[in-house]
């Protein structure tokens, strides 16, 4: 006999409506990726993982006759040990094993910057080679040229590169300001089918991570001229490709968000550090909320399918969460709810859930958030300067600046 059989019709109802909310769930994702969406392509490098490769040959080598550090170890740890060497010392670990000093939270910031240039070159020699090689496919040879380009300009002069893996699709993170001064930080933690190839555009640059980051530090400048403040671009986790059922799940979040904390306490100078996530950036925030250290003061979010909790007490911080969604933005057609794992829960712009929803006025559909001269782009300059009191709130939460100076 079915040992629920005993509970009646009322179980099997339960159960039938839970499996059509979860087939709901996955019919809108996938109807969602079919209608403009594509997954990235692989670089199929010669080495599919060159960072793991460069940890371990950190892992296995000695250093003043002692032992390395461990290289994911806490931002602390790692800053200690940095700080035990001279200048002479940091280049040489740096031009040994760029990938590895280039992505260690805790290294010197303007040593990281130059790891990375060195990292970004030696990926650049591989993709020229790859780009003339015949043994590829048209299409791979067209790939490897795109990345080549795509790495000469992140080389740059004045580009500040704080992160940097060629594995995959790839990851990075980029700077604009001064981190070492700032005494705010913004981190702008982009969504779905974020990779070395959309790290930046030329056209509508504001939807890629690059242009988000940039848009938002000259607006924090405009709004609070003297304020010392740095922008991170952060595509430093491995984002679903289109919003297939990846995308409605929280694997890939979950592992950002490790990621994202690791990020945060590496800015220990910083007085306040304020977080604004984007679409599926926002469950990576969600889950990273509960174990941030306390200079994170404000956790923003736009667009958002959820924070994979029903309410914002369910994330746990005592950062202030913010919202907002233009009216327009296709993410309010996707179902705000968890089930067995699919979908991110309650809406962060519904008044239950508990944010601060701040007006969007201007933004014009899911991308349009940090296109200057918004007001959504203007509110998340004024949190991340700390002008709490001048925010637009929605026209449906009046109270949302309630309580600040």
């Amino acid at each position: 006999m079915n040992s629920f059989s005993g509970l009646g019709p009322s179980f099997g109802f339960l159960q039938s409506t839970a499996w059509r909310a979860a087939l709901a769930l996955v019919v809108v994702f996938v109807m969602l990726a079919i209608t403009g969406w594509t997954a990235i392509r692989s670089n199929h490098q010669e080495d599919p993982n060159p960072l793991g490769t460069a940890k371990a040959r950190w892992q296995h080598a000695a250093f003043r006759g002692h032992p390395l550090p461990d290289p994911d170890g806490t931002p602390a740890t790692l800053r200690a040990f940095f700080a035990s060497l001279n200048g002479i010392e940091r280049q040489q670990l740096a031009d040994r094993y760029p990938l590895v000093v280039g992505n260690m939270d805790g290294a010197p910031v303007q040593l990281r910057y130059r790891a990375n240039r060195t990292a970004l070159d030696q990926a650049r020699a591989v993709e020229q080679e790859r780009a003339s090689d015949h043994r590829l496919t048209p299409v791979g040879r067209q790939t490897a040229n795109r990345l080549k380009g795509r790495f000469e300009s992140m080389m740059a002069k004045g580009r500040q590169i704080l992160a940097f893996d060629p594995a995959g699709g790839g990851r990075a993170a980029e700077v604009f300001g001064d981190l070492t001064t700032a005494r705010r930080v913004s981190v702008v933690v982009p969504g779905v089918d974020t990779n070395l190839t959309n790290f930046e555009r030329t056209a509508r640059p504001t939807i890629a991570p690059v242009g988000m980051a940039k848009s938002l530090y000259a607006a924090e400048r405009d709004a609070r001229p003297g304020a010392r403040t740095a922008v991170i671009a952060w595509a430093d986790y491995t984002a679903p490709a289109g919003l297939g059922v990846e995308a409605a799940t929280g694997q890939l979040a979950a592992a950002g968000a490790v990621r994202l904390q690791s990020l945060t306490r590496s800015l220990p100078d910083a007085d306040s550090v304020s977080l604004f996530c984007h679409s599926y950036g926002s469950v990576v925030c969600g889950l990273a909320a509960h174990d941030l250290p306390s200079n994170v003061g404000d956790i923003a979010v736009a667009g958002s399918p959820g924070m994979r909790t029903e309410s914002r007490a369910g994330l746990k911080t005592r950062a202030r969460v913010w919202a907002m969604r233009d009216a327009d933005d296709w993410i309010q057609d996707v179902p705000y709810m968890e089930v067995g794992g699919l979908g991110h829960g309650a809406d962060p712009v519904d008044p239950s859930f508990g944010s601060r929803v701040l007006s969007a006025d201007g933004a014009v559909g899911h991308a349009g958030y940090f296109t200057p001269g918004t007001e959504s782009l203007h509110n998340f300059a004024l949190v991340g300067v700390g002008a709490l009191g001048d925010v637009a709130c929605a026209s449906d939460d009046s109270d949302c600046s309630a309580g600040l100076a």
